[in-house]
């Protein structure tokens, strides 16, 4: 992949950090926005970026692969450019250093609000809202926030997570914003946190999120990919498809996706690692791999 964050964009970046704090509310206040938040087609594409934070830095063999924040920003770059992606999910820094970069302009901005449920820590599931808060993400003219959501039913971590989601949701809702919650079955396994993706398990969160807080007028769900017609038809609310953990098989993640896409209360994707760290590292060609599948379903 050819990089596009040029050698003087990174310095000035950096420059910019180191000497001029004032210059990311400016950039907040002189973005310009995207009137609709859904495409001339009905559809919602975004790129997800806000795994860092989490402490997620993994992907596929790679330990440390989204812990180059140069690699990282000139990825995003070339995701952005394609104009079949709407915009991006992310957290703060992120968010602003692409405000500073001048790429979100004419974009779709979510702000991702609970990350504090760092990757493998024994607190993991008790998710602590430690990015955005719904005043906030207002006061900076983004588009909504989204939440993470794991459901453990041997975990007391959950309780506050929840009610965090929901006090989230109400506050979001008040202020007319979408509120995207991805709400995630987990079980733990030998001490380890596995997915549960059977269709129960799966609809049941679904209910579970639907209901948070005082109206679900603004409320979208981030799911998986499923086959399952019960998972799906558990909700009347706005769905997008996440990417996760990258499969080391793109061709099959693409179809797993397309299948999700075709049902009608999914309206687009929200895909992270498996487009910017795609097998061979040709970001352009993922992206553009993904917006296809998404104009042929819908």
């Amino acid at each position: 992949m050819t990089a596009v964050l040029s050698d003087e964009r990174w310095k000035d970046l950096l420059h910019t950090r180191a000497t001029n704090p004032g210059a990311i509310r400016q950039a907040y206040a002189t973005r310009k926005r995207r009137p609709q938040l859904l495409s001339d087609q009905g559809t919602l594409f975004l790129v997800a970026a806000d795994h860092p934070a989490r402490g997620a830095l993994g992907v596929g063999e790679d330990p440390l692969a989204m812990a180059d924040r140069r690699t990282l920003l000139d990825r995003l770059l070339v995701a952005l450019a394609n104009p079949a992606v709407d915009g991006i999910l992310g957290t703060p820094d992120i968010i602003e250093e692409l405000l500073l970069l001048g790429a979100l302009h004419e974009k779709v901005v979510f702000g991702s609000m609970n990350r504090g449920g760092l990757a493998g820590a024994d607190w993991e599931i008790d998710d602590r809202f430690t990015g955005y808060d719904a005043r906030t993400l207002v006061d900076c003219g983004l588009d909504g926030g989204k939440m993470l959501l794991r459901l453990v039913a041997s975990d007391p971590g959950t309780v506050p997570t929840l009610q965090a989601c929901a006090d989230a949701v109400t506050e979001l809702a008040a202020y007319g914003l979408v509120a995207m919650i991805e709400p995630l079955p987990y079980a733990r396994s030998e001490g380890e946190l596995v997915l549960q993706t059977d269709p129960l398990s799966l609809a049941r969160a679904v209910t579970v999120a639907s209901g948070l807080g005082t109206t679900s007028a603004h409320t979208w769900l981030k799911l998986p990919s499923t086959d399952s017609a019960a998972v799906l038809g558990a909700t009347t609310l706005p769905v997008v498809v996440l990417g996760g953990m990258p499969s080391g098989d793109p061709a099959a993640d693409l179809a797993s996706w397309g299948r999700t896409l075709r049902h009608d209360v999914v309206r687009g994707l929200v895909v992270g690692r498996t487009l910017l760290y795609p097998p061979g590292g040709d970001v352009e060609a993922a992206v553009e791999a993904a917006a296809k599948v998404l104009e042929a379903a819908k």
